[in-house]
């Protein structure tokens, strides 16, 4: 039986795939105390995330009309099924994570009247490369999020400093970084070394695959240097269009792509980590290959700067970041 002294703690997250969102709200949601907290996890889309969830233990709350794209319909019927979960659970607290999820939920939980809204900005949507009239709406959209909720938090300095000039919402913003298991074992990276030719250098990245995270600059960058290996690891809606280039430039020898697998999978596999992403937040896998030690290569976008010029990996460890989101929630 649940201890009346427990709060009880609602994550909402939109997709349910695996990337750094999905990533955070699984660390938080099994490392919480559990004397402390009942933890619940909503998702819109299925994925590895509800699956995981699930063989921990965790209670999740399909939001079935919950999707990223923009559809009035959807969008309408996932505000109501929000609404009606946090009126029949009545958490102490909601916790936000993705624009959409985010924008709704915050709305949701103020007319349901639950006490504490916390919203993680995952990196500011409206740093996104859109065209002018879409940022300025994803910026009203953002801000109108950061109003609804009682505390806003941010995953880096860079963030941070972007959200403290937010008109009336500024005071609202807490950085808390990202963290991982500083001193994670590693796998041999087997994998990936076996799919190229012995002694090549290898330059690896890791993420899904979308145009944010730019794996198409390596595959172009490939076809100019023919001295370039490419291990690209993730799936995505770019991969369509990566295997189209692919095949076009005829790098099929030299660059491939491996899907999903995890970063302790394959780290060791690479000589050099890039990370070409086009917009970030605090990105997971750049730890990870800071932690390893492994020669990295990417471009300064979010707080990405902020890992390389790191000296101690203490700041970005999992148990930091656990422990500061749990001072918040209580």
């Amino acid at each position: 039986m649940d201890s009346p002294s427990r709060r009880r703690l609602l994550f909402v997250i939109t997709k349910s795939n695996w990337g750094g969102a999905q990533r955070y709200v699984y660390d938080l949601a099994t490392a919480l105390p559990k004397d402390e907290f009942e933890v619940q996890v909503a998702f819109g889309q299925p994925g590895r995330l509800a699956e995981e969830l699930k063989h921990a233990g965790i209670r999740t709350y399909p939001i079935t009309a919950l999707q990223r794209d923009v559809s009035i319909i959807a969008d309408l019927k996932s505000f109501f099924e929000l609404w009606r979960l946090f009126r029949t659970e009545r958490p102490d607290i909601v916790h936000l994570n993705s624009s959409k999820a985010a924008g709704l939920g915050a709305l949701a939980a103020r007319i349901a009247r639950v006490p504490r809204i916390i919203f993680t900005a995952h990196g500011w949507p409206f740093e996104e490369k859109r065209n002018p009239v879409s940022r300025i709406c994803i910026y009203l959209l953002s801000w109108v999020t950061a109003l609804l909720s009682h505390t806003v938090i941010v995953v880096s300095d860079y963030d941070l400093r972007i959200g403290q000039k937010m008109l009336g919402v500024g005071h609202k913003m807490v950085r808390i970084y990202n963290g991982i298991a500083v001193h994670a074992p590693l796998a041999s990276g087997e994998k990936i070394r076996a799919a190229f030719p012995p002694g090549v250098r290898i330059t690896g990245t890791i993420g899904e695959l979308t145009r944010n995270k730019n794996q198409i600059a390596l595959v172009e960058q490939a076809k100019d240097d023919p001295s370039l290996y490419v291990a690209i690891v993730g799936e995505g809606e770019e991969r369509a269009r990566l295997e189209a280039k692919i095949k076009e430039y005829g790098l099929e020898g030299r660059v491939k792509l491996f899907g999903f697998l995890t970063a302790p999978e394959v780290l060791k596999g690479f000589d050099v980590f890039a990370l070409p992403s086009l917009k970030e937040g605090l990105p997971y896998v750049l730890l990870e290959a800071k932690a390893a030690g492994i020669p990295i290569v990417a471009n300064r976008v979010g707080g990405v700067g902020e890992i390389l010029d790191a000296k101690d990996m203490s700041e970005f460890s999992l148990e930091h970041m656990i422990e500061q989101t749990t001072t918040l929630y209580r």
